[in-house]
């Protein structure tokens, strides 16, 4: 018998490769934070003793969740301005109350706060775009959850830099100071096209080359944005991108609402990745990713929430289940999006546009052990026929009991091991309180 730190024998084990695999009464083991075996739990049973066992009889493992586009922070503004077109949201309501809150302080507990929503939700990885990245990968850290932290860019000063070289200096001593850990990794992160110049952008595509990170930037997300592009250089923002050398297999193109057959086919061609924020896009009515096409051409598809200040949540499996809805609905087929390509999207989708496919996204011997066990023994689970589509269409983050990341055990049959939830509203309640106090 050989000993090994964990085992977890489920009712079902989900290794999302192959995609539509369910392995059944099989268990997983786990020596210094990564998969050692996945292996019928008979012959668990009589190759491995864990120092620490867990019997999940009526449960689904799976690989945590990949959350491929969030601003973490934004959960304290999470409700602030609903039912507004996105341009509206932004310059009359969310960026005024940014430059008049948001500082160190408020990114901690903003992302602090978020985390413990993540992990109750079964995401074990996010990537974030926002301000003070150096703050949300230090709470990231010491919290245990993979992150990957965007060297944010943006053409006007900021609360965490005035011009564009205090951008640049800021973000790679983010990237220097998080080089050898464990769960930090980082992006260049430029807001938009609209948002950042054509000479920066070009500027961030050479430093993106020379230090081999993704570069993840919101593009095409709505019809404005294409037609002010046009408006303003005769082009769409992803032919500026191509012209500019940015159209590459490290582009992680988030929303991508609006999109011509040939676009497709050029994303599909380069190796670039989309990610698909389908609640948010619903919310502001930005508009509809054509998941199917993108699919079909064999575009590398990801999912995420986008911010909680326009989800309003960080509920992935909620997100799952809207993707592989809407993905049928727009294209009037019911075999779009099927559950198990709508949880490769979750899962080692995110994982392959992070660049991190190689350690996580799947439950496969040698990668870190970053999963999650969702109970599947309920009143809206029974009876189970297919766990890996009851997972996608019929469970919610509520019935999500464990979490673990690189082999911790963050969430424990439901209880979070190591957050204190009761400090992190009262927090979020100090901030409400401080951004819009006349509604007290």
């Amino acid at each position: 018998m050989e000993t090994v730190d964990q085992v977890i024998h489920a009712g079902w084990v989900i290794p999302m490769d192959p995609p539509e695999a369910c392995l059944a009464e099989h268990s997983i083991a786990i020596e210094a934070g990564r998969i050692r075996a996945v292996l019928p739990t008979s012959e668990a049973r009589a190759t491995f003793t864990g120092r620490v066992e867990h019997e999940r009889p009526r449960h689904a493992v799976m690989p945590g969740l990949v959350n491929a586009h969030t601003h973490a922070a934004m959960t304290l503004l999470r409700g602030l301005a609903d039912d507004l077109p996105l341009m509206s949201w932004l310059n009359d309501h969310i960026w005024p109350a940014e430059r008049d809150h948001v500082g160190p302080g408020f990114v901690h507990d903003g992302t602090a706060l978020a985390i413990a929503e993540m992990l109750r939700g079964g995401t074990t990885c996010f990537n974030d775009m926002y301000f003070f990245p150096d703050v949300t990968a230090r709470v990231a850290s010491q919290a245990g959850i993979r992150a990957v932290v965007g060297m944010i860019f943006i053409d006007v000063p900021t609360a965490w830099a005035q011009d564009a070289d205090e951008y640049i200096d800021k973000g790679l001593a983010v990237h220097d100071d998080y080089r050898e850990d464990p769960l930090i990794t980082t992006t260049f992160a430029p807001h938009a096209p609209y948002t950042v110049g054509e000479d920066n952008l070009a500027r961030l595509r050479t430093l993106a080359d020379e230090l081999g990170v993704p570069v993840h930037i919101h593009l095409h997300e709505t019809a404005d944005e294409i037609q002010q592009s046009l408006a303003a250089t005769g082009e769409r923002p992803l032919r500026r991108l191509d012209r500019l050398g940015l159209v590459t297999p490290g582009l992680v193109a988030v929303h991508m609402t609006q999109l011509e057959a040939d676009e497709i086919r050029r994303l599909a061609e380069t190796g670039a990745s989309v990610v698909h924020c389908p609640e948010s896009n619903l919310k502001l009515a930005s508009g509809l990713a054509p998941v199917a096409e993108l699919e079909a051409a064999g575009v590398n598809l990801g999912l995420g929430t986008d911010g909680p200040a326009s989800n309003n949540d960080l509920d992935m499996l909620g997100e799952l289940r809207t993707a592989a809805m809407l993905a049928k609905g727009v294209a009037r087929d019911p075999a779009a999006l099927p559950a198990a390509r709508a949880l490769h999207a979750a899962t080692l989708g995110g994982a392959r546009a992070l660049g991190l496919a190689d350690r996580i996204g799947s439950l496969t011997p040698g990668k870190e052990a970053d999963m999650i066990s969702i109970r599947l023994d309920g009143l809206v689970s029974e009876p189970v026929y297919h766990p890996l589509s009851q997972v996608v269409y019929a469970s919610t983050r509520d019935q999500v009991r464990d979490t673990w990341v690189a082999g911790r055990h963050l969430l424990h049959d439901g209880v979070l091991t190591g957050i204190d939830e009761a400090a992190l509203i009262r927090r979020a309640r100090e901030w409400r309180a401080t951004i819009e106090p006349s509604t007290d």
